[in-house]
């Protein structure tokens, strides 16, 4: 991966896209009077979802139930704490939960009840993925994967032509992941190509809290309940595998239908390292929507069904989206720019599959062909 700051947007058509947007925006919500972070409806959502995730464990130890209804509980839990990823600590990373930085520093930190690094995540998401949507090599959300190819810029390998089949059996594994060794790997990583530019004294002390955490999620989660509480070990662990599939598949598949999806682009910076487009059309050239008029897909994803809003205004609580959306694409049909969605998820799912096996068959350009 190339250092952060290595590539740069140039607004070369000098766009006044964003101004215009930015200043009905703001415009919207200094007319209704409202905050842009979260409100009294989204304290309510997150503690539903955070019930969600902690009240079927405590049936779980309380009592302690056959292994079909403990199975039950433990796939519960997997919807709630990939609701809670999406919906509570998702607005708290991006500093959009609540005015109060207390309250927004605890919960951005409810990801550690997946097993995972707030600290990590910043730096992938609010930096890599936010700034350098879709550009091959510095946003790792499209970093081919193991079986999964999600760029048309990088190697094409003999497997790809399936990924279409098998995505969603290897989606449910990338949480699995990220909790057992994915944070390790990209904090030396971060460290080694600059996006993490801390102090040792800094690196140490957050390291030391990323093995802290996940030492007491493993111990609450599995060594716990059967420590404690006599629960079958092995129970724990068929559970513990379910509950990460399917919030693995739940929260892949949601942020996945953003970006790879049919119409949006991969763009490739020169070789100087720059971009020529604007910032924020570029968002809108690599993002897009789906389903936003579902109120409860809406409510559960946190408002992921609205990613072209959320790019464009990620400290903007989620809460706030469905009512800029009309705004948002309103200019950009002003400006003549492109507002990708889907109208339902099922589309944006299908949407997506033909492009993973478009990836999956879409050869690398000859040398000969980009310099023609």
């Amino acid at each position: 991966m190339k250092l952060k700051g290595k590539v740069k947007f140039v607004n070369k058509d000098k766009s006044l896209f964003f101004p215009t947007l930015r200043k009905r925006v703001d415009s919207y919500f200094a007319t209704n009077n409202l905050s842009k972070s979260g409100n009294n409806k989204l304290l309510t959502k997150s503690i539903i979802l955070l019930l969600l995730y902690l009240v079927p464990f405590a049936l779980l130890l309380a009592l302690k139930p056959g292994l079909g209804i403990s199975l039950a509980l433990w796939f519960i839990m997997g919807i709630g704490v990939a609701g809670v990823a999406m919906s509570v600590m998702h607005d708290a990373n991006h500093g959009a939960f609540s005015k109060n930085k207390t309250l927004n520093y605890l919960m951005a930190h409810s990801v550690n009840l997946l097993g995972a690094s707030a600290f990590n995540w910043k730096l992938q998401h609010n930096i890599l993925h936010h700034t350098y949507t879709n550009v091959a090599e510095m946003d790792e959300d499209i970093d081919d994967i193991v079986f999964m190819r999600f760029s048309p810029h990088t190697k094409v390998k003999f497997f790809h032509k399936l990924q279409w089949a098998y995505a969603f059996l290897f989606y449910g594994l990338l949480t699995l992941y990220w909790v057992i060794l994915k944070d390790f790997v990209q904090f030396f990583r971060y460290i080694r190509n600059g996006v993490n530019a801390n102090s040792r004294a800094k690196n140490r002390v957050a390291f030391m809290k990323i093995v802290a955490f996940k030492v007491l999620y493993f111990f609450s989660i599995l060594v716990a309940p059967t420590l404690l509480f006599g629960i079958p070990f092995l129970e724990v662990v068929l559970g513990f595998l379910l509950m990460h599939f399917v919030t693995g598949i739940i929260l892949s598949t949601v942020f996945q239908l953003a970006h790879t999806v049919e119409g949006t682009s991969h763009p490739l910076p020169s070789e100087s390292g720059t971009i020529e487009n604007d910032w924020a059309i570029h968002q809108l050239n690599t993002t897009a929507n789906f389903s936003r008029k579902s109120k409860l897909l809406s409510w559960y994803v946190g408002g992921l069904n609205f990613q072209v809003e959320h790019h464009l205004f990620p400290r903007i609580s989620h809460v706030h989206y469905p009512a800029i959306a009309d705004i948002v694409k309103d200019t950009a049909a002003e400006f003549d720019i492109p507002y990708l969605e889907s109208e339902t998820f099922f589309q944006a799912v299908r949407s997506h599959l033909a492009t993973l096996h478009r990836f999956g068959r879409l050869q690398l350009p000859r040398l000969s062909e980009v310099m023609a």
